[in-house]
């Protein structure tokens, strides 16, 4: 993996790649260079105007870029299962689990879950669920979730999954970028068992300059908070282009195992695409297993296709 980068990424003509959040940060730059090596990418984007700017972004520069925006707020199931039955390709080779919220004060989805574990969770378990006929259809399809180093804060609390006991906003952070880890890691024990080829693997950015640091801050009115993190930004982030190179990477690359986690290879925080290290947590059987129950009562989604 030493040296990878965008212009590594193998040619994508025919295929359809699913990206969410991609109106901007990882999620904007793995878009376009899935569009660059001719993949047709549909931008599941909260906000249409901002997915409309992006995809017009794109077009400027990647000309003859065949992109389109479909709205999915991952915070309402409804939204959800609405993206789902527009879908309209006979394929989709990629999915790539990108969107997500970090940190912000307690509040809770349109369906009751509190918001990080509902979007950041709970909104790609049920998207991905809804697309799984179209990913078995399609022959060396890929799930790519986007987790992170903070998961190493906290594991899930099977008892209190949205955090109703106690909110604190770095643990349920963290506990929403476990239960990422510990989907990829029963998605992909799932379809290894029914002999399934498309492969389930999970990525994170390090410390990437996006827009995701400072949302919390800007949302509960600290400025300063909201400066601190712009700074540490500037000075210490890597670019959004290298953040996404990990999402990039386990996406398209030819070698990626079921179940990796690809991450920056100097200490896990930039540098090229490299194996990253996870907490041992993430690799639990029986927590994946319990996770992957309750996610599907409380999301009303069952994979039938994949029942243990």
């Amino acid at each position: 993996m030493s040296g990878w980068s965008a212009k590594d990424v193998p040619d994508q003509s025919g295929r359809v790649a699913v990206v969410t959040g991609a109106n901007s940060g990882i999620g904007y730059v793995t878009a376009r260079e899935l569009a660059r090596r001719g993949a047709r990418v549909v931008l599941a984007c909260r906000s249409e105007a901002r997915g409309a700017e992006a995809a017009g972004r794109l077009a400027a520069e990647v000309p003859g870029a065949r992109a389109e925006v479909v709205r999915l707020d991952l915070a309402d199931l409804t939204s959800v299962r609405e993206f789902a039955d527009a879908f309209s390709y006979d394929r989709l080779d990629l999915l790539v689990n990108n969107a997500g919220v970090m940190a912000l004060p307690y509040a809770t989805t349109a369906d009751g879950f509190e918001t990080q574990f509902g979007v950041n969770h709970l909104g790609h378990f049920a998207l991905t669920g809804r697309l799984l006929p179209s990913l078995l259809g399609t022959r060396g399809a890929r799930v790519v979730t986007v987790a992170s180093v903070a998961h190493a804060l906290s594991n899930i609390d099977i008892t209190d999954l949205n955090s109703e006991r106690r909110y604190r906003r770095w643990t349920a952070y963290a506990r929403s970028k476990t239960a990422n880890l510990l989907f990829t890691h029963e998605l992909a024990r799932r379809l290894a068992a029914h002999g399934c080829d498309v492969v389930a693997a999970a990525a994170h950015p390090g410390y990437a300059d996006t827009n995701l640091q400072s949302a919390a801050p800007r949302v509960s009115g600290r400025k300063g908070s909201e400066r601190f993190m712009r700074i540490g930004n500037r000075y210490f982030a890597q670019s959004a282009e290298a953040g996404a190179l990990p999402t990039l990477y386990a996406a398209t690359a030819p070698d990626v195992r079921p179940d990796s986690f690809t991450g920056p290879s100097l200490a896990m925080w930039r540098g090229a695409p490299g194996r990253s290290w996870r907490a041992p947590w993430t690799l639990d059987d029986r927590a994946g297993e319990l996770l992957w129950g309750a996610s599907e009562q409380l999301t009303g989604v069952t994979y039938e296709a994949l029942k243990a």
